[in-house]
Order: structure tokens, then sequence, then C-alpha cells
């Protein structure tokens, strides 16, 4: 049976945040529900308008550029990509060709080939026979990437995609949000007996969340391989992907960038990018936090387990809440952070933006604090998991809600000792199974005292007496 080796290389399209529209004043705003309010004569191609360059979108891909380390155009300009479609007004779309923003980069083991800037289209929807068109989109300024076809699996290609969500997000450029389509991924796929070159390339256009983008990179693998191998060929050709039936479907044939009549815009100058004094390297980087693989290897190198330092880092804002608990207890509040915070939101079905709102600092200050009652044995755990959702609902001091519910641990010796008497006096079958060597009888003992004294005693210091009195 024949070997075929995939080949994948990915498109991916996504709206950057900005004040205003690429080349108009018109407002950008994607959460705008309102059809048609944020448009003007210019993005709606009113004849006698012209255009004008977006500085803070150019800068953002620039902060991409050299976040990956790719090489930045000093001489770069606008293009007129020439199509027609409903929700383009112009019959034709404001993009880049030959001199990108950004060229030659690197994520995730992934080379880039170009990262450029273009318009927007508006939002078609199609109902029935009808179509209308939402122009709100129009214009939004659009960063495109393109990868080399370098990819060799479906899993490859949704990591390459989730770290590229998560660098626009740390940026600050972008939400990438898939579901609102701030973000789309198309797939070009070929597969070709080993050894061989490249087969004939299919693209699969807008996927729209990082599990379709898998699915459908592995159903037209499948595809491809089935096609071959009973002797037919694979055409060269732009699909969609059906969510419901979870398989590609044929649109039209591919078009070639000759299709698209590429010229310089006659309407916008030509950008030098060093005569810019916004857009020095000096003055660019510093605006550059801390990227996600940098950040992710931070928390490695404190000790953390491989996947909380992913949660950590895929989820900017528990990262955050983490980088503000002060303590020396760095493991201890990743754990309760990960775990409990982490079960409270689950079965509260909501978010940790939403459980602590703006007072992220002041939150992490009254958690540093309950850990260091957790390290001091103040609180046990059980204790902690109970002050934990009062402390963080009400911004409230954890060892006032520990001493309003009996939760400061009382170690008072002659109390223990009083504590496991009573317990080995209930429970003497329990007592002459530890003494047949059945030691794990041992923690229902320690169960029985915790629900005598809640979390009012050590655990540790209680187990240890009950397992010197049994001797």
């Amino acid at each position: 049976m024949t070997t075929y080796v995939p080949t994948i290389g990915l498109e991916i399209h996504a709206e950057l945040r900005t004040k205003t529209k690429m080349f108009c004043n018109s407002k950008n705003d994607p959460d705008e529900t309102r059809p048609n309010v944020n448009i003007c004569p210019i993005c709606m191609a009113h004849p006698g308008t012209l255009p004008t360059i977006n500085k803070e979108a150019v800068k953002h891909i620039l902060k991409i550029g050299y976040a990956l380390g790719g090489q930045i155009a000093d001489f770069t300009e606008f293009d007129r990509k020439n199509y027609f479609y409903p929700d383009i007004p112009k019959g034709y779309q404001i993009s880049q060709y030959k001199y990108p923003l950004v060229s030659s980069a690197l994520l995730a083991g992934v080379e880039i080939t170009r990262i450029h800037l273009e318009e927007d289209t508006a939002k078609s929807q199609h109902i029935g026979d009808t179509s209308i068109v939402n122009f709100n989109r129009g214009g939004l300024p659009l960063m495109e990437l393109v990868t080399e076809p370098v990819i060799k699996s479906a899993e490859q290609a949704g990591m390459f995609a989730r770290e590229l969500q998560l660098l626009l997000q740390y940026l600050n450029i972008g939400n990438a949000n898939m579901e609102k389509g701030e973000m789309r991924v198309e797939a070009n796929i070929s597969i070709a007996p080993e050894g061989e070159p490249f087969g004939t390339k299919v693209e699969v256009k807008n996927l729209n969340s990082f599990k379709s983008v898998e699915k459908a990179i592995d159903f037209e693998i499948q595809r491809h391989k089935e096609v071959l191998e009973s002797g037919g060929t694979i055409v060269q050709e732009t699909r969609g992907w059906d969510e419901v039936k979870e398989v590609t479907f044929s649109q039209r044939l591919k078009e070639s960038s000759h299709d698209y009549r590429y010229f310089p815009e006659p309407d916008l100058p030509k950008i030098y990018i060093s005569e810019i004094p916004e857009f020095a390297e000096e003055i660019v980087r510093k605006e550059i936090g801390e990227l996600p693989w940098e950040r992710r290897k931070r928390y490695m190198e404190l000790g953390l387990d491989e996947k909380v330092a992913q949660m950590f880092t895929k989820n900017k804002l528990f990262g955050d809440f983490f980088d503000e608990i002060d303590t020396e207890d760095k493991k201890i509040a990743a754990n309760y952070l990960s775990s409990d915070i982490a079960g409270i939101l689950k079965n509260e079905k909501i978010s940790l933006e939403e459980l602590i709102g703006d007072d992220l600092r002041g939150r992490a200050q009254l958690f540093a604090k309950l850990i260091s009652m957790i390290s001091e044995a103040k609180v046990s755990s059980r204790g902690a998991k109970d002050i934990l959702p009062i402390m963080l609902k009400e911004a409230r001091d954890p060892e006032a809600i520990a001493e309003e519910n009996g939760l400061i641990q009382k170690n008072d010796p002659e109390a223990l000792i009083k504590l496991v008497h009573e317990i080995l006096t209930e429970n003497p079958d329990a007592v002459e199974q530890f003494k047949k060597g059945s030691e794990n009888i041992v923690k229902f003992l320690v169960g029985q005292g915790m629900k005598k004294r809640g979390g009012s005693i050590s655990p540790q210091l209680l187990e240890a007496e009950i397992v010197n009195q049994m001797k």
C-alpha cells in the first residue's frame, strides 16, 4: 500500500483592535449588533472619496513581526486585489501583495512566509433565497498570515493556530475570537507518495474553530487518499466545511494570484518604515510585553506542573492573577488556583473575570494571605477550601472568615489527646483492623476527627496522634 505524506499550509486572517477602520474614521466595533451603523462614504466606496492609512494597524503588524523574529520591510505599499462580490463595495479589496510588512518569521516551529495588512470584507448572510449584507465589518483592519507549506498534520496545524491566537491576545492587538469570526483559518492541503513532490492542493476556507481546522484537514487527507487510490485525480479547488456533517464540499475552482489582477493602490502613499518615528524598532519593541512562550517557560522554571503552566498561559487572566500573588509558596498557590478556584468557576458557570471583577490585585493579596495561613497551619486544607469561595466573592479577609466559622486550627496538645481518645473509643472495630495490619483505616479515623472539629484541627497532627495511641 502506498504511503502518502500530507503537506499543509495555513492562511489565517485576524481582525485587529483599533479605534477606527483601516482606511477611514468609521468606528471599529466588532460587538455592534445594529447593522450598517459604523459606515461612511469612504468604506462604502462612494465616488470621489479617498482612503487614508491607519497607523495603529500598521504598528500592530510590526509588533507581530518583531515578536516572531521576522524580517521587517522598510519599503511597503498597498495593492488593489480585484474581484467582485456583494460584500466588497469597491469591486476590489485594498491589500498587500508584492511588499508585505513582515516576511520570514517563525512561530511554534512553523515557518511563516508573510504577514500583511488588508481591509476586511462586509458580512453576508443568506436566508433562503434572500441575501443581506452588514457593512459594519467592511473595512476593518485585517491581518493575513501565510505559512510555508511545512505543516505535516492536523494536530500541528491546530497547535500553530492556537499559539497565534495567544500571541494576538498577549500583544493586545486583537481578541482573535473564532466564534465571532475575528480569526478565520484557511487550510491548503495536498498529499503525495512518500519521496515525491507536492500533490495538487485544495483550499478549505473559513474554518472558525480549532476543532474544525483539525477535522477538516483530517477529512481532506483521507478524501485525497481515497481519490488517488481509486485512480482519480485531485482537482485544485476551494472547498467549504460542513460543521454538522463534518465533511468538506466543493465551492469553486481555486483562483491564482494573476486572477486578481493586483496592481499598486494609486490613492495611497508608499510607506518607508524607517522614515516614520512611531515605527522605530526601539519604540515598537517597548510595547511588546511578555510573550506566551516566555510566560510558559517561566512557570515551568518555577516548578509548576506542565499542564498548570499551560493553563496559566492559555488563560491570561489566570496567569495575571497568579503573578500578583505575593507568596513564597508558589506551588501551593498554583495548586489552589488551578484546582479549587477553577472548580468554583466550573460549578458556578462563571469566568474568573466575573468572579473578581476589576479588583485583581486586591483579591490576589487576600489569596496570598490565605496561602500563608495554610503554610503556617493556621487553617487546614479543608478549612481553606471553605474559606476560598467566600473570600473571593465578598473580598473579605480570610482570617476573619476563618474566625467566624471556627476554622482556625487549635492544636492544643491536651485537647488533641482527648479528641483521639474519643475517636478510638467510638470506633473499636477500626482500632482492631489497624492492629491486624490495615493501615489505611487511619484515614477513616482522621475523617471522624475532622467531622468532630471541622477544619479547626491539623489533619497531620491528628493522624500522628491517632497512630501514636493505637500502637
